[in-house]
């Protein structure tokens, strides 16, 4: 450990974040690239082309071009997983109160004499089956 002095390790460390954070960056460039429904199939093979032949220079140059919109993607897509989700959660917490919703509306008929005890029976097993 003696021959490799501490400002190289920093270095080291430094050049290996840079790294990272580049690989990054072109993944974040390819999914937006896929993403984007604006953009045809041949402007998408175009933009994947330039920036796997050469990723430097393409990555930088899809970020002045479009990387205005790359937040925008994001937040419309984030949007999009949400309104998703909150759906399901709807519909999953739904479909539980629906039976009890009908089972309280059957007792309800059923007290005001409207149903008689063996329509309500039938009526009750048809709802929970």
């Amino acid at each position: 450990m003696d021959d490799y002095p501490l400002l190289n390790v920093f270095l080291t460390m430094m050049y290996f974040f840079l790294w990272m954070m580049w690989f990054f960056l072109l993944f974040k460039v390819i999914t937006d690239i896929f993403r984007d429904h604006s953009l045809s199939g041949w402007a998408k093979t175009l933009w994947l082309i330039l920036v796997i032949v050469l990723p430097y220079v393409g990555v930088f140059i899809y970020l002045i071009v479009r990387g205005r919109t790359m937040g925008s993607r994001d937040v419309e897509e984030a949007g999009e997983r949400e309104a998703a989700f909150r759906k399901y959660v709807q519909e999953a917490a739904g479909s539980g109160s629906s039976h009890v919703d009908g089972l309280a509306r059957l007792a309800d008929l059923k007290n005001k004499g409207d149903i008689s005890a063996e329509e309500y029976d039938q009526a009750k097993a048809k709802l929970l089956a």
